[in-house]
């Protein structure tokens, strides 16, 4: 929207990053966008190791903001032998254009300035092997074109659930989860480590994991279409602190009304596949 408007923030590691003023949201607030974007979403997922075994690998890069996730993927690809599309999906490019406006603080930026005006431009670019498409539209509409490949890898970079809630209800999730090709093993990584958005994720067919660790949160979160995928998938003690929880009850479209789960969704839980051999005896 062009009414949005940002500004430079100095975090705490001393890196720089951008916040939206409207909402307050800093993009990357725990170690900056360089750092977070390579731990989080492409060290986490073994992004180049897992694009050798496809061609094309196939990135959704879901909330692309600032270009910091799309950044740090190109960086990390930038000697594949194999194809890459990266699929940047975002409403907006206001904070894309603030970054380029103001890229002297913005590290990450620089080198790919020509770049990224032609993909702004034409929708598109080619860097070394990555064909970086830019989609510009709402992610929840892009889930009913048949144009789309199916991922191989997902960064989820929206706003927060308080900001935009309707980028993590279960039925959104339930679309997502089915956009996917269960014959194409897929990795998505997102900063949250919220119980009820990880029960979201699970009602929606989701396999669930503890991530990675990024600054001063101990711990993100991580989801796939396999369960072999996840190195620390939820384990059997997260779901009876489920049934203890009082924050726990799965985001829907009527509102995230945070709260104990109802005893039919946590039934539902039970019999997720991730835990119902286990769960027999809760």
């Amino acid at each position: 929207m062009s009414s949005e408007r940002f500004e430079l923030i100095t975090l705490k590691s001393g890196h720089t990053s951008l916040r939206l003023l409207s909402n307050r949201e800093t993009f990357h607030p725990v170690i900056g966008p360089e750092a977070e974007a390579r731990a989080l979403h492409v060290v986490q997922q073994r992004i180049v190791e897992r694009s050798q075994d496809y061609q094309p690998f196939i990135i959704w890069d879901v909330g692309l903001g600032a270009a910091a996730n799309a950044v740090a993927a190109i960086d990390a690809l930038a000697d594949v032998r194999n194809d890459v599309e990266l699929h940047s999906f975002d409403h907006t490019l206001a904070p894309l254009r603030f970054a380029c406006d103001h890229s002297e603080h913005l590290v990450y930026i620089q080198p790919h300035r020509a770049a990224i005006d032609e993909l702004m431009q034409k929708g598109q670019v080619k860097i070394g092997r990555v064909h970086w498409y830019l989609h510009r539209a709402d992610f929840r509409d892009s889930l009913s074109r048949s144009d789309l490949p199916a991922p191989h890898a997902i960064f989820y970079d929206p706003y927060s659930a308080t900001s935009n809630p309707e980028m993590w209800t279960l039925e959104h999730f339930t679309k997502l989860r089915q956009a996917l090709d269960d014959t194409r093993p897929c990795l998505l990584t997102n900063y949250t480590r919220s119980t009820a958005v990880r029960s979201t994720w699970l009602l929606a067919g989701f396999y669930v994991g503890i991530g990675v660790g990024i600054g001063e949160k101990d711990q993100t979160t991580i989801a796939a279409n396999e369960l072999s995928l996840l190195e620390r998938p939820l384990s059997l003690d997260w779901l009876k602190q489920v049934a203890a929880s009082q924050n726990s009850n799965p985001l829907r479209e009527a509102g995230a009304i945070y709260g104990p789960m109802n005893a039919a969704d946590f039934e539902r839980l039970r019999q997720h596949p991730q835990f119902h051999m286990r769960s027999l005896c809760l």
